[in-house]
């Protein structure tokens, strides 16, 4: 029998299998290519309003460089902890960059704990501020560092075409808010979900039911699968891996942009596969004090803005301080 098979889950985890036309894929190479962005916007736009996930296909990244980082992820992993917890993301502090050991971050702390492990980087800077610094690279695996350095610049690339897709969708100029990515708030994460066996409740989960806290997020997950959105009638659909695709999810700010037009979505992880999961997330937000506040098109005198005003980083570390004990001490 196997670990999978001979788990006990409680039924507050349980899912259902997704259709495509649940969690639809999205061809974007007219996006990249510049061929026909409005197409690919009117889709994205959507899903953003009625799902909120999507798989993306030919999106122009390079197959090698994703292979490639998933076995430096996987060698890293492997590490012996006590040389992972010379990188724990505590040493950074404000910064927020490094190894996050087993139950030290919790996105959802008031019902479950988080049964994974991660690596955060972004772009190497030499001040430290909130979520701006040195990254804290791994002198192994060989290759690390160079190799993620061209996935994270990979992703901008690919962010930056989506995020101007979702400008047109909601009938913006496609570079509406590039003014406020002049440097903006970038996680590039490595995760690692261990197989859970024997009883499974929802104390105790891979990550915990949570929105994404920023912009956009681009997600590559392995073939094992375990990722499950909240559908919009609260049903758990699960999101299986798909060859060769991303999956795409948008954030409270966007949430907050549209005036509740599109929705952030609520998604979590459980790894009851018996084998290790890994997956390599991208989180792109805005400038740390860029405002973020309702667009002209998703309010009018029937429909005011329902959020006032705020800044893009102060949002974002207020969540991850309820995340991270290292931030209150």
């Amino acid at each position: 029998m196997s670990i999978a098979s001979s788990n006990q889950i409680d039924s507050r985890l349980e899912s259902k299998s997704t259709t495509f036309s649940e969690i639809p894929i999205i061809d974007i190479a007219s996006l990249i290519d510049g061929s026909d962005p409005m197409k690919v916007a009117d889709e994205i736009g959507y899903v953003c309003e009625n799902i909120g996930f999507l798989y993306i296909k030919n999106h122009g990244v390079d197959p090698q460089l994703i292979k490639d980082a998933y076995a430096l992820a996987e060698a890293f992993f492997k590490l012996p902890v006590e040389q992972k917890q010379q990188l724990n993301i505590v040493n950074s502090g404000q910064t927020l960059r490094g190894y996050i050991p087993m139950y030290s971050e919790n996105v959802d702390p008031e019902n479950t704990r988080d049964f994974k492990e991660c690596f955060d980087f972004g772009l190497n800077e030499t001040t430290v501020s909130p979520f701006f610094g040195p990254n804290q690279m791994p002198q192994s695996p060989a290759g690390f560092k160079k190799t993620f350095e061209q996935y994270h610049d990979a992703m901008m690339t690919l962010s930056r075409k989506l995020i101007s897709a979702i400008a047109l969708s909601l009938e913006l100029p496609a570079n509406y808010f590039e003014k406020l990515q002049q440097k903006p708030i970038t996680i590039q994460r490595l995760l690692h979900y261990p197989p859970q066996e024997g009883n499974i409740s929802l104390e105790e989960i891979g990550i915990g039911a949570h929105t994404d806290y920023g912009f956009l997020t681009i997600l590559s997950q392995d073939s094992v699968g375990g990722l499950q959105v909240q559908n919009r009638d609260g049903e758990w659909v699960s999101a299986p891996p798909v060859e060769d695709t991303f999956i795409v999810n948008i954030g409270d700010l966007v949430q907050t942009f549209t005036n509740d037009r599109y929705i952030s979505t609520t998604h979590r992880v459980i790894n009851t596969s018996g084998k290790e999961r890994y997956s390599v997330p991208f989180f792109i937000d805005l400038d740390f004090d860029a405002k973020v506040s309702v667009v002209p098109t998703c309010q009018n005198d029937d429909n005011p803005a329902k959020y006032p005003t705020y800044t893009c980083g102060q949002h974002k570390y207020k969540r991850f301080v309820d995340s991270y004990e290292h931030l209150t001490s």
